[in-house]
């Protein structure tokens, strides 16, 4: 029986409650409403919105690095005054004092080459020296109109393109992990939710076994005044009765803490009224658990985060097989450039510039570091292989046992709203059966403790359902329900 039941049966009794017990003065809100509620403005839920935010800008910036960059450097300026030997014709040296002064500028558009990890620049630059040599001085201004270049490794690893793969997969993970932290967030609140509710039944049902229990002692007051129960029966009635209103104390400041807890999980203000509906209804939809199992491994963060294991463990293989062995580093560049003594006549003609450079490098011993290096590398790749494997059978595993939890938390449930009513109706039934003197006092308790034991077995049932269900929906980023992936 719900708790709106066990009013009418105690007003049928003649029971006086409490009106602050009947009904709640504020508007309930449902499971859906407050799971809304908490995911829209709750501390953890807005903290999980802010390391996505941050984690998309990460993602954008290092987008953004791949496309030309535009930069300014130079000079600005350089200055040294000092004592140089100037040798004469005589062959004599002279020391003199020179002063000096440069500056420069020079413009760059660059871009980074994913596919070889190579950089490909274009730059203009333009200069000025001025020095001043005992009595004589001298400037010059040097240009370099354009100037086109590329700058690659060899036989190295390349960089940028891992650091693209681990972009990619680590976006997708931040996107996963934030939908996971969004279900933690339902939830939490459905605890905090069914806590509230709970409480709520627990306290109603507190004041009505207080009420009963008092017109009880009463009547067997009365019975023992004119000797148709023992003292026995008095003191046991009495004493259920003070350990029923001990529990209505204890009942009022569960519901004062619930209700505390779920304006917390709501981040709403202190003292703010909130209260609960429930219905005793849940859906019939079925989560089967091979779905279960593959919408897992399609959807969720750790499968992510295995990827992104793997693919760094990939470029650690990579990198020790090439950072200490032979390679090479290619630069070239094609340009014009003149010298002047102004800066009109700097950018007149002009000759061509042209730049190859081949650099190599071949280590000829290593003492065999090379190839542990390699070694360790390799090592760990199947170590992140293993755990890789391990990872991906428990997130089948925990998707397969939390759609059989949900089956089996509905049957639960229906059970226990079963028994709910059958001990609801076998304690009205030994009520008035103990009122007309036709069974013992101790068979009206025995019916009271399991009708009590009921209420909370139906309370823990339907919290256990809803709680299955958002855990189904944690477990594989499917809402079973709707038929649908679960989308931020």
């Amino acid at each position: 029986m719900t708790m709106r039941g066990w009013l009418f049966l105690s007003l049928a009794l003649g029971v006086s409650v409490p009106v602050a017990a009947q009904a709640p003065s504020t508007q309930a809100i449902t499971l859906t409403e407050a799971i809304a509620l908490a995911q829209q403005r709750g501390h953890q839920a807005r903290a999980a919105g802010a390391a996505r935010e941050a984690a998309r800008y990460r993602h954008r910036a290092y987008r953004s690095g791949l496309l030309p960059q535009l930069s300014l450097g130079g000079v600005v300026p350089a200055y040294n005054k000092s004592i140089i030997p100037v040798l004469q014709d005589s062959g004599n040296t002279v020391f003199v004092r020179q002063q000096q002064t440069d500056a420069s500028l020079t413009l760059t558009l660059s871009q980074k080459i994913p596919v070889t990890g190579g950089d490909l620049f274009v730059s203009s630059s333009l200069a000025r020296g001025l020095s001043v040599i005992g009595a004589t001085e001298s400037e010059r201004w040097y240009s370099t109109p354009v100037s086109v270049g590329v700058r690659q490794d060899l036989f190295r690893p390349n960089t940028a393109a891992w650091i693209g793969r681990e972009d990619a997969v680590r976006a997708e993970l931040d996107e996963r992990a934030y939908l996971e932290a969004m279900e933690d967030v339902a939830l939490q609140t459905t605890n905090a939710f069914y806590d509230l509710y709970a409480a709520r039944v627990g306290l109603a049902n507190a004041v009505t076994n207080a009420a009963v229990n008092d017109t009880l002692y009463r009547l067997n007051t009365g019975r023992f005044e004119v000797g148709k129960i023992g003292e026995n029966d008095l003191l046991q009635s009495e004493l259920v009765l003070l350990r029923s209103r001990s529990a209505l104390e204890s009942a009022r400041l569960e519901h004062e803490r619930a209700t505390d807890a779920l304006r917390l999980a709501l981040d709403l203000p202190p003292g703010t009224p909130v209260d609960v509906a429930v219905t005793g209804e849940v859906p019939e939809f079925e989560a089967d658990t091979a779905r279960a199992a593959l919408e897992a491994l399609r959807n969720r963060a750790a499968v992510s985060a295995v990827a992104l294991d793997q693919v760094q463990a990939r470029r650690g293989v990579a990198e020790a097989r090439f950072r200490t062995g032979a390679g090479a580093t290619l630069q070239a560049s094609y340009g014009f450039n003149a010298i002047g003594p102004d800066a009109n006549l700097a950018y007149q003609n002009l000759l061509e510039a042209r730049r190859f450079t081949l650099s190599v490098q071949v280590p000829l011993w290593q003492w065999g570091g090379h190839a542990e290096g390699v070694h360790a590398a390799e090592a760990d790749r199947d170590r992140v292989a293993s755990l890789s494997e391990a990872t991906m059978r428990q997130v089948a595993h925990d998707a397969r046992f939390a759609a059989l939890e949900l089956a089996q938390a509905r049957r639960n449930f229906l059970l226990v709203a079963k028994s709910d009513s059958v001990a609801a109706k076998r304690f009205e039934v030994a009520y008035n059966r103990y009122v007309i003197g036709r069974i013992t006092i101790d068979n009206l308790y025995i019916a009271q403790a399991e009708k009590d034991q009921a209420l909370l077995q139906y309370v823990q049932g339907l919290r256990g359902y809803w709680g299955a269900h958002y855990r189904l929906r944690r477990a594989t980023l499917f809402d079973f329900a709707a038929g649908r992936p679960i989308r931020g």
